[in-house]
């Protein structure tokens, strides 16, 4: 009887899954900081690393940010911002630009494993764009963040051609959790969204809250995201829109996910539902 009882309970441990271990609460935010310059016209790196602080966030993608460019001091917006945060800063340039370099940028609160840069397809005569990827550890699992910023011309050519090239990576990667965030230049009821949803899900879908982004003062678009994949250990619990109208031209999303270790080894976990369509 009592043998029959363990092999029960090992049965019950192992239907459960994800659900048999404690969640670990992961704050992402996304915010295109405009190289620090806000509605006012202020240069000002401390109300941005504020706005970072007081989110609690773990994981942060930030666009438009200088290192060494004239019309920002020569200053190294990454150091600084991780300084001012406690964070680990990530950058990776997608253009020299005034004698020094602009693009995207990461901090991070997890421990980072790996990270490296894509370049996004370019087809106009307009400035580069690029993912960056970084591999963080949480608890005994590892976690993909992609922080990315799209063309903003008005035909989507580019921008499609990103998502292509974004749905690729995640299918690659597919067997660890991912979260892919920033500043889209899409509305939701664009084509280029509705690409995306076809391998990520909306936070802002799923949890509900503010959406509106763009412009800070008086946002009346929804063009900055923080999308996931559907995998078993991630659970989006809620999206907001910080009502900060003044540190940028943008205003900052904040994702809470509920992240689950299950075990499992990454060959044991279900394959894209998309793969081989």
């Amino acid at each position: 009887m009592r043998l029959l009882a363990t092999i029960l309970s090992i049965a019950v441990i192992c239907l459960v899954g994800c659900a048999s271990s404690q969640p670990i609460t992961i704050r992402v935010m996304t915010y295109n900081i405009h190289h620090g310059k806000g509605m006012d016209g202020r240069i000002d790196l401390k109300r941005i690393a504020q706005i970072i602080r007081d989110a609690d966030a773990d994981l942060v993608a930030l666009q438009e940010v200088d290192r060494g460019v004239k019309r920002t001091g020569r200053v190294d917006q990454p150091a600084v911002l991780a300084e001012l945060t406690g964070m680990q800063a990530i950058f990776e340039k997608n253009i020299v630009y005034q004698g020094g370099e602009y693009g995207n940028a990461v901090l991070s609160r997890l421990p980072v494993e790996h990270y490296e840069n894509h370049y996004l397809p370019k087809s106009l005569p307009n400035e580069q764009r690029s993912m960056l990827e970084v591999h963080v550890r949480v608890g005994g699992e590892k976690l993909i963040f992609f922080a990315t910023h799209f063309d903003y011309h008005p035909d989507d050519g580019e921008r499609l051609a990103s998502v292509a090239m974004l749905k690729e990576l995640v299918e690659q990667r597919w067997s660890v959790p991912i979260i892919v965030a920033g500043d889209m230049n899409a509305p939701p009821n664009s084509q280029v969204v509705a690409n995306v949803n076809t391998f990520l899900t909306d936070s802002f879908v799923v949890a509900g809250g503010s959406g509106f982004t763009y412009p800070a003062d008086e946002p009346e678009r929804r063009i900055d995201y923080v999308m996931h994949t559907r995998h078993p250990c991630l659970r989006c619990v809620k999206h907001r829109v910080i009502a900060e109208p003044v540190a940028s031209d943008h205003r900052p999303v904040l994702t809470t996910f509920e992240f689950v270790q299950d075990g499992l080894q990454p060959d044991q976990r279900a394959a894209p539902p998309w793969r081989g369509t």
